[in-house]
């Protein structure tokens, strides 16, 4: 049974700093692409970050560039995403998924190319 369990969560003022893991089991993890999305209130779900199967390549979105930073860890298979400089508009439910190496990275983006996914972890991010 593959499990993707999301940790880190929590309240923050706006410019601090909070750093989501994702630790994963029931699954080869180190053939999995892996990535984070978020969902705001009456908002799609959307690609906060993702990173290669070895970390060779990471693609993120416009809104978080040089504040987040993803990394993984395929000895303890988990994900990680470091949010710094974080603004009210972070706020969200974060969800980390994972996508299996058959499916091409430059679609990473793409959240129905994701075959797990976590519960997710509550960021609410204070002005």
């Amino acid at each position: 049974q593959v499990q993707l369990v999301e940790s880190g969560g929590g309240l923050v003022q706006a410019g601090g700093s909070l750093r989501l893991s994702c630790a994963a089991s029931g699954l080869t993890f180190r053939t999995y692409n892996m990535g984070w999305f978020r969902q705001a209130p009456e908002k799609e779900r959307e690609v906060v970050a993702a990173i290669s199967r070895n970390s060779g390549r990471t693609v993120y979105a416009d809104s978080v560039k040089g504040r987040f930073s993803i990394s993984r860890d395929n000895i303890k298979n988990t994900a990680s995403l470091q949010m710094n400089s974080l603004k009210p508009e972070d706020t969200a439910v974060y969800y980390c998924a994972a996508m299996p190496m058959t499916s091409d990275f430059t679609l990473a983006t793409n959240r129905e190319l994701y075959d797990y996914w976590g519960q997710g972890t509550q960021v609410t991010v204070s002005s």
